[in-house]
């Protein structure tokens, strides 16, 4: 359950941050509204999944899975554009997620 929680976190962390970059500054409302809500939430699920993961398998994972779902979201939906190099970073983080998630 804890690595539901945290997964749920981590989802709502990628939803926040979206939603902060389309707030345009917080001048839209409904977007701003969803920013604030999602971090709420990812925070309310981090602290629940952080009662019975150590701290530093949470929040590596948590941070993580923000970062990866972050750039999805910004090249998918949002056109971003990013240099092919930098792939090969995203997929070590997602090595790294992987490998911590595998060997706890």
């Amino acid at each position: 359950m804890a690595w539901l929680q945290l997964l749920i976190a981590g989802l709502f962390e990628v939803v926040w941050a979206t939603c902060l970059k389309l707030s345009d500054g917080f001048h839209k409302l409904g977007f701003a509204s969803v920013t604030v809500i999602g971090m709420v939430l990812s925070f309310v699920f981090l602290t629940l999944a952080i009662k019975r993961l150590p701290m530093s398998l949470a929040y590596p994972i948590w941070t993580g899975i923000g970062a990866v779902g972050s750039v999805a979201v910004g090249v998918l939906l949002l056109g971003d554009r990013i240099n092919p190099i930098t792939w090969v970073f995203v997929a070590f983080l997602l090595i790294g997620l992987i490998g911590i998630k595998l060997t706890s």
